[in-house]
């Protein structure tokens, strides 16, 4: 049990601890945003981190905190969060991340997230301390948020088509090269407004859990809002080589027409999501945006290997995130 002494330094640690996962997010989840802009040659992979992670902190100025309220009170009782509960999720999600990103493997942050806050709830209080509206709209749209990505990015290379079909492709190419940094730019916004929201929305937790917050505050405290946004973008400054070839190359050929119209589906998706307080994974968006935009093109130009590889660590990240927060939890009853 934690004294009331040692309560404060605690929850410091937790508040870095976050940060972390934070900035792991951005460093994991920065294919998502620059994968298609390096992979079509449009910047450089200096240039484009540094793009993205302008627009992640940009994001800050556009986003309502909906989803940060989600995180923060909707997927868990607050009544039954503790240190122990936040120390359990954090680590169940960067143990997630790190094994993920060591094999190059585009998994959602934003599920190992909800998996290790699942996992630590249902280690000390049981299922019947989670929020089931909560769970079940992030959980449909781990389906909900690929297919709307899929739809949206292979309708907007059916558009694209038609619009130009009468262009020549030098002009195409050279056109679709200047758009792809409007399109790239609005993917970056809507992931660092997606995805810094579910690091303030476990800070909001862990403060309204410790008593340092109220369950009816309308909105967490500056300081961790503005921490995470400049976490994430820090994050995605460093960028994730390895999940960048994945994403950019091995789905997909992409050239910047097919760039173009897979960030503007996933940012559309994103945006949706945001506005309705949806925590759902830009690596589940933006893949189903590579995806639509190869299958219009023709069938064949989708390895359809290597999206089943993505598909099955998707499926895998909630119950393996969960598990080893559980086994988090219980440590952390032994070390403070």
């Amino acid at each position: 049990m934690v004294s009331m002494q040692a309560a404060l330094w605690v929850v410091v640690l937790l508040v870095v601890l976050a940060l972390l996962f934070d900035f792991m997010n951005g460093f994991h989840d920065a294919a998502n945003s620059i994968a298609t802009v390096v992979s079509t040659g449009v910047l450089r992979p200096a240039q484009a981190v540094l793009f993205a992670a302008f627009f992640n902190v940009v994001a800050i100025f556009i986003f309502h905190l909906s989803v940060a309220t989600t995180v923060g009170k909707g997927i868990a009782d607050p009544g039954v969060v503790d240190v122990h509960v936040v120390f359990g999720a954090l680590i169940g999600a960067i143990t997630w991340n790190v094994i993920t990103w060591l094999y190059g493997i585009p998994s959602s942050s934003s599920h190992a997230l909800i998996g290790g806050i699942v996992g630590a709830v249902m280690a000390k209080a049981g299922a019947g301390a989670l929020v089931a509206s909560g769970i079940v709209r992030t959980v449909t749209f781990i389906f909900v948020s690929p297919l709307l990505g899929y739809v949206f990015g292979s309708l907007m290379m059916v558009l694209v088509a038609w619009v130009c079909r009468r262009m020549a492709p030098t002009r195409i190419d050279r056109w679709f090269r200047r758009l792809q940094l409007v399109s790239a730019g609005a993917y970056s916004l809507g992931h660092g407004g997606n995805d810094a929201q579910k690091t303030i929305g476990i800070i909001w937790m862990l403060l309204i859990s410790t008593g340092y917050a109220s369950v009816d505050d309308k909105a967490p405290p500056t300081w961790a809002i503005v921490s995470c946004y400049m976490a994430i973008g820090a994050g995605t400054m460093f960028g994730g080589w390895r999940i960048v070839r994945t994403m950019g190359q091995k789905i997909t050929k992409l050239k910047p027409v097919g760039g173009f119209c897979a960030e503007t589906g996933g940012a559309m998706t994103l945006f949706i999501a945001t506005a309705l307080g949806v925590p759902v994974s830009t690596t589940h968006t933006i893949t189903g945006a590579i995806v639509g935009v190869g299958s219009v093109q023709r069938a064949s130009a989708v390895r359809w290997g290597v999206a089943g590889n993505i598909i099955w660590a998707w499926i895998l990240t909630i119950p393996a995130a969960a598990f080893v927060a559980a086994v988090a939890y219980w440590l952390s009853l032994q070390l403070f």
